[in-house]
């Protein structure tokens, strides 16, 4: 008899198996795994491995199903393949560069003689789809790397070959299916054929490597689910995405433009827009006075000396701006944190002091390339919400779960439900291990103490501190990085920030960076999206409009206006020579909540007729009820 081995799927009493042949697809039906048609891979000890991976010793297993989170980035990476050997075999001389699966879809990037186009993309498909009909496996070798530089040079891929020397390691992983060979460590699908319902989207330009010195390629994007009906909702979300489009909402609502001749990355903010600005943020501060904020304002230009000793030029300085001014140079800022460390080092400080909590809707200025620029979702010059909280060590975790609250409360006025993310320390970085271990401890503690789920993103953090990445699921279930908390111990030491404790000595504060909302620019974005552009009534940057039906009812109108107004609500009226039902159509499509008609009738009774932007009529109320319903629905923030 052979060698045995125990496995067992996980949570589930183990079986003896012999070793011979033994890998993960045979394992799973030894064990009796139901509908294996949708298993995408396998969890051999915790760690994902293909299916085909051979098994030598005791172990537990854990089916991944093709339609759950990792089973979909594995299909979507293989469809990735498949994709680039489409274009290979119907494009010759095309060279393959990196095609990573991403949240919803997959995408690669190709250099042609010429740019990919729309058109190109039907062709594709049906070339991918034959590939998947014919079912080829995927194959997994491990070789030296100097073979495998070999190799891709003989093929012409020279993006391949400056990926291997850049990895400076001693071997690399290879995957092939068919006739295209591709650098991957995996793990994919047992077969092409496993490959469920997919789709080519769109074409964009990308830079190699991010980098606008490098060459420009072909980025051929595309969606790809386990079945047909998960594939149709989705395409249904990206159509409803795009009509929700917060650049296209932004001028059909008037609320803003970015405009070539302006600047790239630079947002005008229009008169509606202004004001919905103004209410986001008036609420911002109300919110944190009401819980011991202190508000501060930095100034936009501060020496560069000062970046220097807070690390920012040496580790965030591509992204900054700087200019000369009488033969000193500044910065400009891209943070609000430097500002608001001296106005804690102004003084001396006791621990009865702590914390200092302060607050700064703060204009900062990044230099995005020009190819992530996105209208409010991603600008060179936006608004934090920033605050810096300085804290004695020991009321760290306490800030952090107030944050968490303050977060909570927040996210559930917009309607918004969120996942936590704790990003630890980067290669590039500052700051002793002890510090991080520290605050990366402060900040998981603070999580699994207020009993909230998270997920580790290894390596992810700020430059001077690990970080909670609050995510918002938005109406159409799309994942949104906004509120984060930063624990730093790294810039407290840098400025030599010190408070008096109760021993009559020095001690070194933490420091919390946090904001709620983040970017009030990319916020508003998003929320224009969330809301389709139909805010609610304390949002909505016109509350009411008031239509007349004939000229003779333009008086009453004004009094009714002057009124609303008198009550602060925000009001326009439409005293136009025109037809009611067009009034009414130009209202709706500027998604105003409130259409207040007033006609003979309502002269008479001394009353208004009430049409909601859902096309709904109410009965006719006075004008004392109308402020009474709208105060209320406002002051419930519904």
């Amino acid at each position: 008899m052979g060698k045995k081995v125990r496995v067992n799927v996980k949570g589930s009493p183990p079986i003896e198996i012999p070793v011979q042949g033994l890998n993960g697809l045979t394992a799973l039906k030894a064990l009796s795994i139901d509908n294996m048609e949708n298993i995408a891979a396998i969890k051999i000890n915790g760690e994902i491995k293909d299916l085909p991976t051979k098994i030598n010793s005791s172990a537990e297993l854990e089916p991944v199903c093709m339609d759950s989170q990792d089973g979909l980035e594995i299909l979507r990476h293989s469809a990735a393949h498949v994709m680039a050997q489409a274009v290979r075999d119907l494009f010759p001389g095309t060279k393959v560069t990196i095609g990573p699966a991403i949240k919803g879809g997959f995408y690669y990037d190709f250099d042609y003689e010429r740019a990919f186009e729309a058109k190109d993309l039907p062709e594709i498909e049906k070339r991918m789809a034959e590939i998947i009909e014919e079912d080829l496996p995927f194959i997994r070798s491990e070789i030296p790397s100097s073979e495998a530089i070999d190799f891709f040079r003989s093929q012409g891929e020279p993006y391949k070959v400056e990926l291997i020397e850049d990895l400076s390691e001693q071997k690399v992983t290879l995957y092939r299916d068919g006739n295209f060979t591709d650098l991957c460590r995996g793990p994919h699908l047992p077969s092409t054929g496993k490959i469920g319902a997919f789709q080519l989207t769109h074409v964009a330009g990308a830079y190699w490597r991010g980098d606008e010195h490098k060459a420009m390629l072909s980025r051929i994007y595309g969606v790809a689910f386990a079945d047909q009906k998960s594939l149709d909702a989705h395409l249904k979300n990206l159509e409803e995405a795009r009509k929700r489009d917060h650049r296209v909402l932004g001028r059909k609502l008037d609320l803003f433009s970015i405009r070539e001749d302006l600047g790239p990355g630079m947002v005008i903010f229009h008169p509606n827009g202004a004001i919905l600005r103004h209410i986001i943020e008036e609420f911002e501060i109300k919110e944190h006075l009401k819980r011991g904020y202190e508000l501060a304002v930095g100034p936009q230009l501060l020496k560069t000396e000062l970046w220097k000793k807070s690390g920012h030029f040496d580790h965030y300085r591509e992204n900054m701006y700087f200019t000369d001014i009488e033969d000193q140079s500044y910065g400009i800022k891209p943070m609000n944190c430097l500002a608001h460390m001296l106005i804690y080092s102004s003084k001396v400080r006791s621990y009865r002091d702590l914390p200092k909590r302060y607050f700064e809707l703060g204009t900062v200025h990044r230099h995005e390339r020009s190819g992530v620029l996105h209208g409010l979702i991603r600008a060179r010059q936006f608004t934090q919400d920033d605050a810096h909280i300085l804290c004695s060590p020991d009321q760290l975790k306490t800030e952090i779960q107030n944050i968490l609250d303050f977060v909570g409360e927040i996210m559930a006025i917009f309607g918004f439900h969120y996942d936590l993310e704790i990003s630890t320390r980067p290669k590039k970085s500052i700051g002793t291990d002890e510090d991080w271990q520290k605050a990366t401890k402060a900040l998981i503690e603070s999580v699994e103490e207020y009993n909230l789920p998270y997920q580790i993103n290894q390596g992810e953090g700020a430059f001077y501190g690990p970080k909670i990445d609050v995510m918002l699921e938005d109406a159409l279930e799309r994942s949104w990085q906004c509120a984060t908390i930063q624990c730093d111990f790294a810039l407290p030491e840098r400025f030599d920030l010190s408070y008096v404790g109760p021993d009559g000595e020095k001690h070194r504060p933490a420091m919390i960076h946090r904001v709620i909302l983040g970017s009030i620019e990319r916020f508003l974005g998003i929320l224009i999206e969330h809301y389709a552009g139909a805010f609610p009534l304390w949002l909505a940057p016109v509350q009411a409009i008031i239509l007349t039906i004939t000229d003779r009812n333009i008086a009453y109108g004004k009094d009714l206006s002057e009124a609303l107004s008198a009550a602060d609500f925000r009001v326009e009226t439409d005293f136009r020579n025109e037809k009611l039902s067009f009034k009414v159509r130009e209202a709706q499509m500027k998604k105003i909540p409130y259409m207040l008609v007033v006609g003979d009738k309502e002269m008479e009774t001394g009353s208004v007729t009430i049409r909601l932007r859902d096309g709904h009529n109410l009965p006719p109320v006075s004008s004392k009820e109308l402020i009474a319903r709208i105060r209320d629905e406002s002051q419930k923030r519904r």
